[in-house]
Order: C-alpha cells, then structure tokens, then sequence
C-alpha cells in the first residue's frame, strides 16, 4: 500500500514533513501496535509514548480539545484540567478501555509503589472509536495482555499506518480507514522544531470526502448518519504554554473540515497535543519551574502544521487500508483502489 503523499494527494505545502513523514519525528515519541485477529475478530491496541523515561515522574505537558464529545474515553478531564500526562497513551475501541486502563493503572505502580499511598493516584489515558462495524466488539476481545504488548512494541522505527493495531476496524467516509500519521518541519527564530500528529479515522459519512485536489470519491456504498469518531494525537518538540497547547489542538479540527467532516451528533471528536518541552516533575526540587514559551505572535506555523498533519494522517489511514468485509457482508473499499480506478484526468 502506497501513502497519499506518494499517490500523489499531497500538494507541495509551505511546510515540508519530517524525515519519516511521522509522529515519531518528534525526539522521543515511541508508537506500538497490537493488532487482533481470529473469528470475528478485528480489532487491537495502538500506543503512543511521549518519551523513554517514567512518564508519572516526568510529566510531558498536554492539551485537550473535545471537538464533539460523544466518547467514552478515560483520563481526558484530568489533563484538561492539570494539564499533563501521566501514563503512554493507549487507542483501542471503545469496549477495550477498561483492559487498558487496567494496564497503565498496574504498570506505573509497579514503577512507583507510592502511587494510591503515599502520592496521588495516576492518570491513565486512553481513547477509543467504535470498530463494531467490523470488529464483533461485544466479544470484549482486547485483554491487559494485549495492551501490554503494544506498550513493549512501541519504538521510533516508520510507523505502521492503515489496518493495523486500534485501526484494524476503523472505517472513514464509506472507506476502509485506521491509523495514519504526518508530520511538519517548523523553523522559528533559527530553531528547528517538528509538530507530528497521528490519529485513529473513524468517522465522516459515505460521499462527504473532499480530496485535497476537490474530488469527492465515492464509496458505492449508502450514507448513514455521521456516528464515528477520530481521536488525533499531536505531539511537538516547540515549547508551548497549556493555553498555546489546546489552540494548536483546536487546529486538527481544521484539518478535518478540510476532507468534510462536519462533526455529527454522534461523532466523538478528540484531540490532545503534547510537548516534549519542559516537563513536569512529579516531585519539583524548588516552589518555581521556569517554562519557555513561543511568543503568541509566531503561533500561525503550528497552527498550519495541527492542521496539514490532521488531514494528511487521515488521507494516510484510508490509503494505506485495503479493503475489508463488514460482519454484515458489506465491503469497505479501499481509497487507494478508488484512485486507482479514477485517475486524475
């Protein structure tokens, strides 16, 4: 399977996407995938870890923006609120939380026994999607074992993208869809910095995808109400207040209008973003932490980034899916097929 970039979608930007065109182009972020297979089963775990160390001891600072916020995702309140991350972060569907959850709870105190007793509790954070078009998501097949395997597999090697891990069952605009991920170089002040973004597509109606050259393919299939979700990920190297945090979150919200999600009632749209700039220590050596800050006035590259990276992980997710039977019989159809079959005149 071919990317959308080298199929061609991606028009030359004003921004040009880091060495492995991935959220690993951030120093230090790892992504894992465990994927699901068997007898009605298809489906897994994605993980995204914003760096090596412990990250309960040195908390990577995050943002939430909740697009629309029909979900069932666990820890999100608690980084909107204090505005760090505590655990990896884990994608999986939406039967599948509470296993994860489990797994991050037991894994940082196994690193910290403190945790619960003589420190504050811990924030595991995972996202979700409903992949029981395909996936038999009553099974309640994704295990702790499970979300501890894509933990250990998590690495900065090229990110595996389309059907794989927490997108095995994804679908996006009447199209098979999943993970994809892209990132963008940002120079500012003769520093270089990279914003990278990967999310789990699982949303938008059949017919309403608008590619970035204006064609809207369609699926041949029937479109239902818009009852999806995407969870996207962001992760920079630039340092960024919360406040400047959540604005360049609100920008995937961009990226997605670009392809023609408009957001449905039953669309859970989240996004976080995280820097790996100046953490949080759990346990601070004095009263005062000093933070850099990019000066607003120089905001507008990030915010073009949060919004080229959303889209293109997206068209990433679709191309890089083949197409898959639904449990009813329906085909999801691959976009890269449907390129392929109607060239650019």
């Amino acid at each position: 399977m071919k990317t959308a970039r080298e199929l061609g979608l991606i028009p030359h930007g004003r921004l040009e996407p880091g060495s492995g065109n991935a959220i690993t182009d951030v120093a230090g972020v790892s992504v894992g995938h465990r994927s699901l297979r068997g007898d009605g089963l298809f489906t897994g775990v994605t993980a995204i870890a914003p760096h090596t160390g412990d990250i309960f001891r040195v908390k990577p600072r995050a943002a939430v923006e909740v697009i629309n916020g029909f979900g069932k995702s666990a820890g999100l309140m608690q980084v909107a609120e204090l505005g760090t991350i505590e655990t990896p972060i884990l994608l999986t569907n939406t039967f599948g939380v509470a296993a994860c959850t489990e797994v991050l709870i037991r894994r940082a105190i196994a690193a910290n026994p403190a945790i619960g007793r003589k420190t504050s509790t811990v924030n595991a954070l995972v996202c979700e999607c409903n992949d029981g078009s395909i996936n038999d998501i009553q099974a309640l097949a994704v295990t702790s074992a499970d979300a501890e395997a894509a933990i250990k597999a998590a690495s900065t090697r090229p990110v595996e993208q389309g059907a794989v891990g927490a997108g095995s069952g994804m679908t996006a605009f009447g199209f098979k869809a999943g993970i994809g991920t892209a990132s963008r170089r940002l120079y500012i002040g003769k520093r270089d910095f990279t914003l990278g973004t990967l999310v789990l597509a699982n949303f938008g109606a059949a017919g309403d995808l608008v590619l970035p050259d204006g064609r809207r393919p369609d699926p041949r299939a029937p479109s239902n109400p818009e009852r999806g979700s995407v969870i996207v990920i962001m992760a920079t190297d630039l340092p960024l207040s919360d406040r400047q945090l959540q604005r360049v979150a609100r920008r995937g919200g961009a990226g997605l209008a670009r392809l023609g999600a408009f957001w449905g009632h039953g669309s859970g749209d989240v996004v976080l973003c995280f820097t790996t700039a100046d953490p949080v220590e759990h346990d601070p050596a004095t009263p005062f932490a000093t933070q850099e800050r990019l000066a607003d006035d120089h905001i507008d590259i990030a915010f073009r980034a949060a919004a080229e990276t959303t889209q293109e992980a997206v068209l990433n997710a679709l191309c890089m899916a083949p197409a898959t039977p639904a449990r009813n019989g329906r085909i999801y159809p691959s976009l890269a097929d449907w390129l392929k079959e109607n060239p650019i005149p």
